[in-house]
């Protein structure tokens, strides 16, 4: 796993979202700095909770103009569903090839209850309008991560 640092050119993209309309970097770019969340699956207890946070901040967030985008493994339908369930106010994106998580450095090898698997490590990615990271985000737990991007923002 080669995760991208501060200063790095972030990756570009397309994916489809939880409406299945294409959503790209390049375009979320054009209106101000873009937070790339990665999350490992839809509608479990971690991911619901970070979710939730980012929902609840997004006044707060679209003040500095960043827009958000969640990006996990999981297929558009459980995107929808679960963006519905939680009343979500950003886009989710489904990248079930992890091709873009692999070009960010966030698909690996994870150990959980004694068991060893490859899927998406937790990490965010400030992303400048000139795509470059401005920051990783990659110590945080999971009920303040909006918390703790906001601070960094807000800096």
């Amino acid at each position: 796993m080669n995760t991208l640092t501060a200063g790095a050119k972030a990756p570009q993209f397309t994916l489809k979202d939880q409406h299945g309309n294409s959503v790209s970097l390049a375009d979320s770019l054009k209106q101000g700095p873009v937070l790339v969340y990665f999350y490992p699956k839809a509608s479990t207890p971690g991911c619901t909770v970070q979710a939730c946070g980012l929902r609840d901040s997004k006044a707060a967030l679209d003040n500095h103009n960043v827009t958000v985008l969640g990006i996990s493994p999981d297929p558009v339908a459980k995107l929808a569903k679960f963006a519905e369930k939680q009343a979500l106010n950003f886009t989710l994106l489904s990248d079930e090839d992890h091709s873009v998580a692999d070009a960010f450095g966030v698909w690996g090898e994870k150990t959980f209850m004694g068991k060893t698997y490859d899927g998406i490590h937790r990490l965010s990615f400030l992303i400048n309008t000139d795509g470059t990271v401005a920051h990783v985000f990659d110590k945080f737990k999971t009920k303040d991560h909006h918390e703790v991007v906001l601070a960094k923002i807000a800096g």
